[in-house]
């Protein structure tokens, strides 16, 4: 851990561990009075790998999204970003930490009063020093990244369809150049066309860019196109971590009905051509 004493005068990089795994989370229980969602949950996400997160309902995906992010504090155990305990992390920390994530939410949640360029400049003003002019000036760069049109960057939320409030909320998560991108059901609402144009971006993105890649989602396409391993949340805790192919061998009666069954059949079909 880095003495406090000096944080001031070193870079985000030298605040953060560059070597290490990118999350580490070790004995997390998370509750909610006495009802249970965490129970020693462990789950290590390598640093370059896109990770999906898959469970049923009630499983506490989001609730473990949160947790990583800090926006719910664990009732026991911990969570390390980059190598810093985010209970303990300091002010200087957390900043770095802010910086080195983006995150899009479900649906976006884009700010409504804003325009796309306004939205995707937010987290610029926050952390950066850059002018405005500078500022709005990256956010058409990112718009143009993510595959969004330059008009798009004028237009507010309201006036943007399902998919390019996805495409939008993707560019204000990619604002800061981030090394860890979360990703919260990206494909949800999606027909099946855009649902697989955005796989794909996010796949490009990821090789192009070297993002590690937190993915919540139930959608068995992305999982067998672009994920390197799979998190599996069943019985208060992560049953199983490992590539697609390896999960359909598992004797898990919740892994193998989900992978095993119609839709994950279909999935496979559609990834190799074949329905072995």
């Amino acid at each position: 851990m880095t003495d406090v004493r000096d944080e001031k005068t070193l870079s985000d990089e030298e605040l953060l561990d560059q070597t290490g795994p990118a999350i580490e989370v070790r004995g997390l229980c998370s509750a909610f009075g006495e009802h249970v969602v965490h129970e020693d949950l462990d789950l290590t996400v390598k640093r370059g790998e896109v990770m999906g997160v898959v469970g049923g309902s009630g499983t506490g995906k989001s609730v473990l999204l949160n947790t990583i992010i800090g926006l719910r504090n664990p009732d026991k155990g911990t969570v390390k970003v980059f190598g810093q305990e985010l209970q303990r992390a300091s002010r200087r920390s957390w900043g770095a930490l802010e910086r080195s994530w983006g995150v899009l939410f479900q649906g976006g949640a884009l700010f409504s009063n804003l325009t796309v360029r306004e939205n995707v400049a937010a987290p610029m003003f926050e952390h950066t020093g850059l002018s405005r002019k500078d500022a709005l000036e990256l956010s058409d760069l990112k718009i143009a990244m993510v595959g969004l049109r330059a008009e798009a960057g004028s237009l507010k939320p309201a006036e943007l369809s399902g998919g390019m409030r996805k495409r939008a909320g993707l560019a204000r998560a990619l604002a800061l150049d981030p090394e860890l991108l979360f990703l919260d059901e990206p494909t949800s609402g999606l027909d099946p066309i855009g649902a697989a144009g955005f796989d794909e971006l996010i796949d490009d993105l990821a090789k192009s860019l070297d993002l590690t890649v937190f993915m919540i989602t139930h959608d068995l396409d992305s999982l067998y196109q672009i994920t390197d391993r799979v998190a599996v949340l069943a019985d208060r805790k992560v049953v199983a971590t490992a590539p697609v192919r390896e999960l359909e061998h598992s004797d898990h009666p919740w892994i193998r009905e989900y992978f095993m069954g119609p839709r994950g059949r279909a999935a496979r079909a559609a990834r190799t051509g074949t329905d072995d």
